[in-house]
């Protein structure tokens, strides 16, 4: 019997490895990513500056941490629809797409930092920044050519977590949730 419990804890323990470090009503541990960072449009030029997570405060965000890969983009891609679909206000909802550059398939930079520059000109209000290090995933212990979803309150505390595809409750749950934060948020300017 003892064998059988030991067995099973040890064949945990991977996993356990993999889990990410987010806590339920805690900030993010801080990120700076200062090799490429946060995209900035003006006049169609893209720029790119330093970006830190204390900036997440002041707005409902959902954060989607993702490998620069298609497979990871398509694991997501519902909950990134329905946030669209949703039409959150803006003045107290932002989304945040961080691209780990350093978790994509050789060759493939340029195209992919194509394809966030053409999405920060599609949806200027959206915060994109590219992780070229893949600092984020090594300090919030994300997995590996995977999506990470992150919803935080406008205190920049997180409220829910998710590594990997997101069924379709899970989905309108979040949505429903990014509503009552938008809400409160709303209420208490």
């Amino acid at each position: 019997m003892t064998r059988k419990i030991v067995a099973v804890l040890l064949s945990l323990i991977p996993t356990l490895a993999l889990a990410n470090n987010f806590v339920i009503g805690q900030p993010l541990k801080p990120l700076s990513i200062a090799d490429k960072g946060e995209l900035l449009l003006s006049d169609d030029h893209i720029s790119y500056r330093p970006w830190e997570s204390q900036s997440l405060v002041g707005k409902v965000r959902i954060i989607q941490y993702i490998a620069g890969r298609s497979s990871a983009k398509k694991q997501n891609g519902d909950m990134i629809k329905a946030v669209k679909a949703a039409n959150l206000p803006t003045a107290d909802f932002q989304p945040v797409t961080i691209v780990n550059a350093d978790d994509e398939l050789f060759g493939t930079g340029l195209f992919v930092q194509g394809k966030i520059e053409k999405n920060q000109r599609k949806y200027p209000w959206a915060q994109f920044i590219i992780d070229n290090d893949g600092r984020g995933k090594a300090l919030w212990q994300l997995p590996p050519a995977t999506s990470t979803i992150i919803v935080t309150d406008e205190q920049g505390k997180v409220q829910w977590e998710k590594d990997g595809p997101m069924t379709d409750d899970q989905v309108n749950h979040v949505i429903q949730l990014l509503r009552e934060l938008i809400a409160k948020a709303a209420h208490s300017r």
